[in-house]
């Protein structure tokens, strides 16, 4: 995924009211960008921080940025949770993510379970159906390891049941967990902070849903998924 407009570079001043956040631009000038992320972002408001914005392409709307990578350590970070879907649906048709290889079609945000819709949809003629939830990770409490959720997540806890439920059907059903940051060399879920979602995942592996992570390269021209990391427990 490449961005379609150069990113400019600033300075963090504070993230607020969760979806907000005001930066000050190299060329000095202040603005406040939308933050398309509605977790916590544990580790990664610190003011002061060097930080990436996409302009908007429809000049009517209210915010004019979009908080898209912000520098943690020596690496960046992708924090808008709108791009994971597409990042791993070019993930799966360009052959990277080998775990879902081998289906003919791939449909995005189709309806499924108690009124929800599955992320990614693969099929083919050959084999049972494949529904994929995609879940964003950017979390790293300690040196090479990446951690979902950052907040609790009791949406997250409810897809795993109903990708259980898929495969009790017949179909085949994975959690993908993408990181979006290059500094990480393994996976787990963050127990302490969503102990519900870790053992709904545990419940949900138990019937039969698989779960893959796998990281992403980053920088200011674009995101791509790069390669699988080990998952904890």
């Amino acid at each position: 995924m490449e961005f379609t407009t150069p990113l400019l570079r600033g300075s963090l001043i504070k993230r607020y009211k969760r979806f907000m956040a005001d930066v000050e631009l190299d060329d000095g000038g202040q603005v406040t960008a939308h933050c398309a992320n509605s977790g916590s972002m544990l580790g990664l408001t610190t003011p002061g921080s060097e930080v990436w914005l996409s302009p908007a392409d429809n000049p009517k709307r209210k915010l004019k940025y979009t908080w898209e990578l912000i520098r943690d350590g020596d690496g960046l970070v992708g924090i808008n949770t709108s791009h994971p879907n597409a990042l791993v649906a070019e993930g799966v048709t360009g052959g990277a993510i080998a775990e879902l290889a081998g289906y003919d079609s791939l449909r995005r945000e189709v309806k499924y379970g108690r009124n929800s819709r599955i992320d990614l949809l693969l099929e083919a003629d050959d084999r049972p159906p494949c529904y994929v939830e995609v879940k964003n990770v950017h979390l790293k409490r300690e040196a090479g390891l990446a951690e979902f959720p950052d907040s609790v997540t009791a949406r997250g806890t409810k897809h795993l049941g109903e990708l259980a439920d898929m495969v009790d059907q017949g179909a085949r059903a994975m959690m993908v967990y993408l990181v979006q940051r290059e500094d990480c060399a393994r996976f787990a879920v963050a127990a302490d902070i969503d102990p519900a979602y870790n053992q709904a995942l545990d419940e949900a592996r138990a019937r039969g849903v698989e779960a893959v992570c796998y990281c992403c390269k980053i920088n200011p021209a674009g995101i791509e998924v790069s390669h699988s990391l080990r998952l904890d427990g």
